[in-house]
């Protein structure tokens, strides 16, 4: 029979979100004993609801709840009601993710100590270093199974042609550091299947074989009797008590009805949109900038990686659509290097696109001769994904629509961003480094894209040593609220040039077991 806690149960931790964050924190403390109630928006599926197909899947797991894009970004024109590209459903985006699973380097976690004060950005280090880090991506690594990685003992994944043709292009120009940490297993692992390179990665693995706290984290909690999760709940407000401690949280279930869930400690892993937005619509006479928010800093310093995107046409077929999604990544770009005339680095990363795809990011809402006659060479296509820092930037933010409602009654989310010159140049050098390792293996034709909504969403929320500078202490524990903490990418104070997804496991397992030793102390 599955776990049910009452309503009025005031010693369970809620947690806002089932994905990487939310569903991996909700297991590592139920594995404790801890008492979990998991609340999440979006619809339980299982791999029998998944189909092999881009836009069926797109419009089955997709936020697609209105959104505002404004700023000075691309997203305006060609997304202007779709800045993000994440899912809403049990298991978040690790539904959708590429499966890419990069550390961070040493340098990020000091962005303001490496690179000083930096004209338009709002860089800060964060409060811990990599040293601390590391034996939590050991954890994160094992836990995922990545492949190609020491933690895990799996094999790397076996090259596809698309992989092959990005790689031997890298290496034609001098590019040496060559990688593909990818959490699919190889080999069968952790009771999942190895990998059978269908390829439909980002419409969610049809067999298992790519990480999911869908059928991981998510059934490991329910397994052990102290966690319940809540499906197609939505959360509306996050309540507290006169003191300031949170106290419960309301939201709108299955049904449309409204309940309150008490508790004894509140975890907001809704990604970088939804958790600022959250802590903002939990303002009251207390925290009238919102909850947690004494610094102002809720929902500030958006970042989602500087990106940019190309494909290649090339004399002979690629068929990048058959196997595992993303091909090599080159990794030489990513130490710091000033000689380039920009502040970090980025990762270029092969990244596979179906047809459907293809033609809707080539020239979104567009048409043509040149995108018919780049379509007719689809089986000829390499194409790369530039993913790399993006500065951090206080107006580039999450805030309220003051007039526009959701379903839900809640302020629309306007996501604001401009991009910075550093990012500019950024996206530029990749962009310009795709097009030479592309023409060092025959291409015939190169065209850049605009980047995709973004994926990789992070800060709002960030970590901090002062309470002034952020939002959350160096535990993702909020520096005005001892018993609230944020599990997900919105903590984090800069984006590396990484894709986020196993840091942000890596934290919370940590967070984890700060909370389950703190609970026992009885300091929360």
């Amino acid at each position: 029979m599955d776990t049910k806690f009452a309503h009025d149960d005031g010693d369970v931790v809620v947690i806002i979100g089932s994905g990487a964050g939310g569903a991996t924190l909700g297991n590592e403390l139920a594995q404790r004993g801890v008492k979990v109630v998991i609340l999440e928006a979006g619809k339980h599926f299982t791999l029998a609801d998944f189909v092999n197909d881009e836009w069926a899947m797109f419009k089955k797991i997709s936020w697609l709840d209105k959104r505002i894009s404004a700023g000075g970004w691309h997203h305006t024109k060609t997304y202007p009601n779709l800045p993000a590209w994440i899912v809403k459903a049990v298991g978040g985006s690790t539904v959708h993710w590429s499966g890419v699973a990069l550390r961070f380097q040493e340098h990020d976690f000091h962005t303001r100590s490496t690179y000083g004060a930096i004209e338009g950005a709002n860089v800060l280090d964060w409060p811990i270093t990599l040293a601390e880090l590391a034996p939590f991506y050991d954890l994160a690594e094992k836990k995922i199974g990545v492949a190609g990685a020491a933690a895990s003992g799996q094999p790397p994944l076996p090259y596809n042609n698309h992989a092959k043709v990005v790689a031997e292009g890298a290496r034609r120009i001098g590019y040496k550091n060559i990688v593909r940490p990818a959490a699919t297993n190889s080999a069968p692992y952790d009771g999942r299947p190895a990998c059978m390179q269908i390829g439909f990665c980002m419409q969610g693995c049809k067999i298992g074989a790519k990480w999911s706290t869908l059928y991981t984290e998510v059934p490991r909690a329910l397994a052990t009797g102290n966690a319940e999760l809540r499906p197609e709940c939505m959360v509306l407000k996050i309540e507290h008590d006169k003191d300031g401690k949170a106290s419960g949280v309301l939201y709108v279930d299955g049904n449309g009805k409204q309940q309150l869930q008490r508790a004894r400690i509140v975890c907001v892993a809704g990604n970088s949109i939804e958790s600022p937005r959250l802590l903002l619509n939990s303002a009251s006479s207390l925290f009238p900038q919102g909850l947690a928010n004494s610094s102002g800093q809720v929902g500030r310093n958006y970042m989602n990686h500087a990106t940019a995107a190309a494909i290649a046409i090339h004399k002979g077929p690629v068929y990048m659509n058959r196997g595992f999604d993303i091909g090599a990544v080159v990794a030489d770009e990513v130490p710091l290097n000033a000689k380039r005339g920009f502040a970090g680095g980025y990762y270029l990363e092969g990244l596979a696109l179906g047809f459907p795809y293809t033609a809707a990011f080539i020239k979104p809402g567009g048409w043509g001769r040149d995108l018919a006659s780049a379509l007719e060479n689809y089986d000829r296509m390499t194409a790369i994904w530039v993913c790399g820092e993006d500065l951090a930037r206080e107006e580039n933010s999450i805030t309220l629509h003051p007039t526009e409602k959701d379903q839900y009654g809640l302020p629309v989310p306007i996501v604001t961003k401009t991009y910075h010159d550093n990012d500019n140049a950024i996206a530029a050098h990749g962009l310009k480094q795709f097009r030479a390792l592309s023409e060092a293996v025959g291409a015939t034709r190169v065209i850049d894209m605009p980047a995709y909504p973004a994926s990789h969403n992070m800060g709002t929320n960030r970590m901090s040593a002062k309470a002034s500078d952020g939002v959350v202490n160096k535990w993702g524990q909020a520096h005005d609220v001892k018993n609230l903490f944020v599990s997900d990418g919105s903590q984090f104070t800069s984006s590396s040039a990484a894709n986020p997804t196993l840091t942000i496991v890596a934290l919370a397992i940590r967070q984890a077991k700060y909370i389950a030793d703190a609970m026992q102390r009885r300091e929360i």
